[in-house]
């Protein structure tokens, strides 16, 4: 930006004059920045400085802001970052009184300048308070007509000074009034996304947007558990460098948003690069400085982290939008809550639904089925001629077929209802829809008895063998595998082997299969063992005990092979 130039004031009307028109013009003025460049100016033409700046005061005591006049804008950046308010800027801080300085070099305080500064020789400095505070010092160097800033130009600056109080308190007060509006504004449009049912995605990239629109930040992301153990996920990002951190991992352990998540606690750092806790891959990603960290809190405990951020080198974040973030964030979380409980209302519904069909095609369309095919067969028997039976037996069949299509898409809607022998049925479907996708070979050895007995644990079974079979496929490079289900004493056997290449089970958790694989055994009763080595296959055997009324006679009936032999018409 260009500096202004000012006349010198040489009459002390001059002077009253501009204090007055100073006073009119920062009462009039209502936006914070302007307020203070104006601040800033003013001093400078009323005391004739070369240079001139305020000092915003954080509640740290350090100055959070630094604005300027008579320096150019590649002057500032040679400069480089804010002063920390140490020498003779620290001295206003904490001994905030009207100091003047004829040689700043001379002075005990005085620390010298940093490289590319100016040389500036006289001081004049001056607290400015605002809403019972010191808000932060006008800094004026260099008068251009004399060896020294004098009693007059310091009376004068402690008038603008005051003025500038009155001025920064009602622009604060504006300023308040506004983000206020702000954050109803942003929180009415949240519950309307959350009301008209907005996805779980959507709903969190709105939140985070609003976020960074508070906050003015340049950008903001939402982090929230993955479905891997350990790790959180990028659910939602927007502003700089969106596109690239969204959707990447990041590790609950090690990184500040899980540390967050962990104590409930909000972070706030003016540089996440240097930060001991950061997970450096994606803040290196995001090009992230300034950040605040807020957890998006719920009854059972932080569910996720909202992250807003500045560029490397970007706007530090004052308290009060802290503040308002957090406020903000506690609010977006009950939206994220009511939008996890109706999706979860959502699938209950439709698994209702799917029960409901389920029930009707198992009660009602497979037994009228069945009634049929009983007909033809007895017609069959009646009729005289070998070729029309013949025809009638063919019906049969595909009578035969019908009804097992119907119960494979019975056990799709509704895997508690299965009928006898229908977790056989499941497991050869499942053997020859994995045979058929990865072209390996699957043999099915299953005990029918043993497999009518186990319905009520039919979809722990299943899902059990889904899983596995699903590693095979992913993992083993297999060219034979085989699924057994048979009775050990008073115990079910299931084992699923391969002659693949095998792993370390200590170190290859294949993510979370064996994890949920070993919680389904459990919820069996039994136990999952793994026998495996490199290059020798695995062998996966979850014994589980049979319930005491599954008990079933000796002498299995067992059968084997890839397909299922074409069934009777059967219940």
């Amino acid at each position: 930006m260009t500096w202004r130039k000012f006349a010198t004031v040489s009459r002390p009307q001059d002077r009253k004059d501009v204090l007055l028109e100073a006073g009119l013009t920062l009462a009039s003025e209502l936006s914070l920045p302007i307020v203070l460049q104006r601040i800033v100016d003013l001093a400078a033409q009323v005391t004739d400085a070369r240079y001139g700046a305020l000092g915003v005061i954080g509640d740290g005591g350090d100055l959070v802001e630094f604005i300027t006049t008579g320096l150019s804008a590649r002057q500032r950046r040679a400069i480089g970052p804010l002063p920390h308010g140490r020498g003779i800027l620290g001295l206003l801080i904490h001994q905030p009184a009207p100091i003047r300085i004829t040689t700043i070099a001379e002075h005990p305080k005085s620390v010298g300048f940093p490289a590319n500064h100016p040389p500036m020789r006289s001081f004049l400095g001056a607290p400015v308070k605002a809403m019972g505070r010191v808000f932060g010092n006008i800094y004026l160097t260099d008068k251009r007509t004399a060896a020294s800033f004098s009693k007059e130009d310091e009376e004068s600056v402690v008038i603008l000074a005051t003025q500038a109080g009155v001025a920064i308190a009602n622009a604060t007060l504006y300023e308040e009034t506004r983000l206020r509006e702000r954050w109803l504004d942003a929180l009415r449009e949240i519950t309307d996304e959350m009301l008209a049912g907005s996805d779980a995605e959507s709903l969190a990239a709105g939140i985070a947007e609003r976020a960074r629109e508070l906050a003015g930040a340049d950008a903001a992301s939402i982090l929230t558990e993955s479905s891997v153990p350990g790790q959180l996920v990028v659910a939602a990002a927007v502003g700089a460098q969106a596109a690239q951190v969204r959707g990447q991992s990041v590790p609950a352990a090690r990184s500040i948003s899980g540390d967050v998540m962990k104590s409930g606690v909000t972070l706030v750092t003016d540089d996440a690069s240097s930060h001991r806790d950061a997970y450096q891959p994606i803040i290196r990603l995001g090009r992230v400085g300034p950040a605040i960290f807020v957890p998006l809190r719920a009854p059972r405990g932080a569910t996720g982290t909202l992250m807003i951020a500045n560029s490397t080198g970007g706007r530090r974040f004052d308290p009060q939008t802290v503040r308002l973030v957090e406020t903000f964030a506690d609010q977006a979380s009950v939206a994220m809550e009511y939008a996890r409980a109706q999706a979860d209302v959502r699938r209950v519904g439709l698994m209702d639904e799917r029960e409901r069909i389920a029930k009707e095609l198992h009660d009602g369309v497979i037994q009228s089925l069945f009634a049929v095919g009983m007909g033809l067969q007895s017609t069959a028997l009646m009729t005289g001629s070998p070729e029309q039976a013949a025809r009638i037996e063919g019906a049969v069949g595909e009578l035969d077929k019908v009804i097992r299509d119907l119960r494979n898409y019975i056990f799709g809607l509704r895997p508690g209802i299965l009928a006898d022998r229908q977790l056989d049925q499941a497991l050869r479907s499942l053997g020859e829809e994995v045979q058929a996708r990865s072209g390996f070979n699957i043999a099915v050895e299953i005990d029918r008895d043993l497999a009518a007995t186990l319905s009520g644990q039919s979809h722990e079974i299943v899902q059990l063998t889904r899983e596995a079979l699903s590693n095979v496929v992913r993992h083993a490079n297999a060219k034979n595998s085989a699924v057994r289900l048979v009775q050990k004493g008073s115990s079910a056997l299931l084992s699923i082997e391969d002659d693949g290449s095998g792993f370390d089970a200590k170190h290859d958790s294949h993510g979370s299969g064996l994890r949920n694989m070993r919680e389904r055994a459990a919820s069996l009763g039994g136990k999952l063992r793994i026998t495996t080595k490199r290059g020798r296959g695995t062998s996966l055997r979850i014994t589980f005990p049979l319930l005491p009324d599954s008990a079933i006679r000796p002498g299995p009936k067992v059968t084997t092979g890839r397909t299922q032999p074409r069934a009777r018409v059967r219940r």
